[in-house]
């Protein structure tokens, strides 16, 4: 696991500063929220206050949960307001997408994907990318709610079946249906992972 530590501290979470056509997305988002605060867990988000992205930060905050937000300047204002900001266990503003982006990664142990728009499946694509490249092995996860990501999952098989994705055991997404399975799905993930990196250390203690 590319971590400082052997237990997982920090789940960050993609998702749309809007709420949606659909309820099922809201309370996806505050359901997660509350799951990661009743398992100890630290929120790491992208700092908004509306849409999917509030209801996350709200079922955490509400149980007592820590939530970190990551915003850069020039989106304080459109997906949040400073005042609800307050409410926030952490607050960091960046210059910019790019930090922001990589301060999110660098603060969290997985990642989640709930419904959202082109800046949601960017980052998650982008999370992805560097699985590819072997530059993190965290578990990545799709909240498929209402089976959002379906064109998801049949893109990636097109890209697979087209050649594409030439590394594609480094690129391991899980595609989640219910909200209630993604936590354990990541624990799980995250255990794996440990017993393979023991197995790797051992083989090269024999060596």
């Amino acid at each position: 696991m590319t971590s400082e530590h052997d237990t997982i501290r920090s789940v960050c979470v993609y998702c749309g500063s809007r709420p949606g056509t659909s309820a099922t997305y809201m309370a996806a988002g505050k359901a997660l929220g509350t799951a990661i605060a009743k398992a100890g867990y630290r929120l790491v988000y992208g700092g908004g206050t509306k849409g999917i992205m509030g209801a996350v930060a709200e079922g955490v905050l509400e149980n007592d949960g820590h939530v970190v937000g990551i915003i850069p300047e020039f989106l304080v204002d459109m997906e949040a307001t400073r005042h609800q900001l307050e409410a926030l266990d952490e607050l960091l503003i960046t210059p910019d997408m790019h930090v922001r982006k990589h301060t999110m990664f660098e603060r969290a142990d997985a990642f989640v994907a709930l419904p959202g728009g082109i800046g949601t499946l960017e980052e998650i694509v982008e999370i992805m990318t560097w699985a590819q490249l072997g530059r993190h092995s965290k578990p990545m996860i799709f909240g498929n709610v209402d089976g959002f990501w379906n064109p998801m999952i049949q893109l990636l098989e097109h890209m697979s079946g087209e050649g594409f994705l030439h590394t594609s055991h480094q690129v391991r997404p899980r595609m989640i249906d219910d909200v209630g399975d993604i936590l354990p799905t990541i624990e799980a993930l995250w255990a794996e992972q440990d017993a393979d990196d023991e197995g790797e250390s051992h083989i090269i203690s024999r060596l």
